[in-house]
């Protein structure tokens, strides 16, 4: 069995991945709910998560992690409606646009930090071909930056190119 050390990292953005972008009705599963599901809090985009996804996100084996404006929020607001545990929470330093190279996403950076040489899937719906770049000459381990589309989050093809990559990596 791997440890939890040695399970490649997932980061997962929650706005566009999780919470689509686009018309309620793009997710059928986003009328139902999960069974600790709280109350919305005033935000009625939270009704767009699809409480079957967390089981989904936990069945690829990696080490889930928040990369995401919600920070510590997704823990006490998005992952008891998808069924998730408590992950961890990359904390952003204050980086400005300015100090990287044009194009490049502000989580970069600080994602291939904390990644610190280990494989890694990076969830987003705002990843650039020069974030695929930096990554690719600054990071020695395998990565898969896998862009979402916003308008549809979190799709069946998509979890199939990340179990693809996966086994890819996986030792024969």
């Amino acid at each position: 069995m791997t440890s939890a050390a040695e399970r490649p990292l997932l980061f997962l953005d929650v706005d566009g991945p999780l919470i689509p972008f686009g018309s309620s009705s793009a997710n059928p599963q986003a009328s139902t709910t999960h069974p600790s599901t709280p109350a919305d809090q005033g935000n009625p985009l939270l009704k767009r998560l699809d409480p079957g996804v967390g089981a989904r996100l936990m069945a690829l084996g990696c080490r889930l992690i928040w990369a995401s404006t919600w920070m510590e929020e997704a823990n006490e607001t998005v992952a008891p409606r998808i069924g998730l545990p408590r992950l961890p929470v990359v904390e952003w330093p204050d980086v400005r646009a300015e100090e990287g190279p044009r194009g490049l996403h502000w989580k970069t950076r600080p994602l291939v930090q904390w990644a610190n040489g280990r494989p890694f899937i990076w969830v987003d719906d705002e990843i650039s071909a020069m974030d695929r770049q930096w990554v690719a000459a600054g990071h020695p381990g395998p990565s898969l930056l896998h862009q979402v589309d916003p308008a549809k989050g979190l799709e069946d093809a998509d979890f199939c190119a990340l179990a693809d990559w996966l086994r890819a990596l996986a030792p024969k």
